[in-house]
């Protein structure tokens, strides 16, 4: 009976080790997953059409020119909240930008405008998607899925931020939970903060 107590607290610590090393194996490898995606070898240019092939968040889709591999593109000047993290207030609206490009994307060509430079750090292609003349980016803006992402200029900046003001006094997507739009205005004054450094 003694060893039996004596080795309870070595199972104890056993199991825990154990399923804290494959928490760290998967997430390591969903993590070398998504960069491995992020830096895609396939070519876009400026004013093709591209097909969506996969959404990575709200704010990073695959996409394919014809004729090429699939690139990793980061829609420019905007911000989606992640949808992945489990039991925050913010993942439904991650999720439903998420949901909302798969759903505008889909079967769908979009043209392609890169934005100079045409790649960011991680080497995902920069740029605004268009869809019938519409940029994707501004209607997730307008819809208030999105935050602008105001930490690096572009050029509809401008537009793009008149157009957060009347999502948020309409209360419209996140501007509509309090406690999510507190986050999205907290994130706003530091990506403004970096701009004044």
């Amino acid at each position: 009976m003694i060893w039996k107590k004596d080795l309870q607290p070595l199972l104890f610590w056993g199991c825990i080790a154990l399923l804290l090393g494959a928490s760290l194996f998967y997430g390591l490898s969903a993590e070398s997953m998504r960069h491995s995606l992020l830096k895609s070898e396939g070519k876009i240019d400026s004013g093709s059409l591209v097909t969506l092939a996969r959404v990575i968040d709200g704010d990073s889709v695959i996409v394919v020119q014809e004729g090429q591999q699939p690139a990793a593109l980061r829609i420019l000047g905007i911000k989606a909240f992640d949808a992945n993290i489990e039991k925050d207030v913010v993942a439904p609206y991650g999720q439903a930008v998420v949901d909302t490009l798969n759903r505008l994307m889909a079967n769908q060509p979009a043209r392609v405008l890169l934005h100079t430079p045409p790649r960011d750090r991680h080497g995902r292609y920069l740029g605004t998607l268009y869809i019938h003349d519409q940029d994707i980016g501004l209607h997730l803006v307008k819809e208030g899925l999105v935050m602008v992402y105001t930490a690096y200029p572009f050029p509809a900046l401008s537009l793009y931020l008149h157009e957060q003001e009347l999502a948020r006094a309409g209360r419209r997507g996140l501007w509509a939970n309090e406690e999510v739009a507190a986050r999205a205005l907290a994130l706003i004054r530091e990506w403004q903060g970096r701009n004044r450094e």
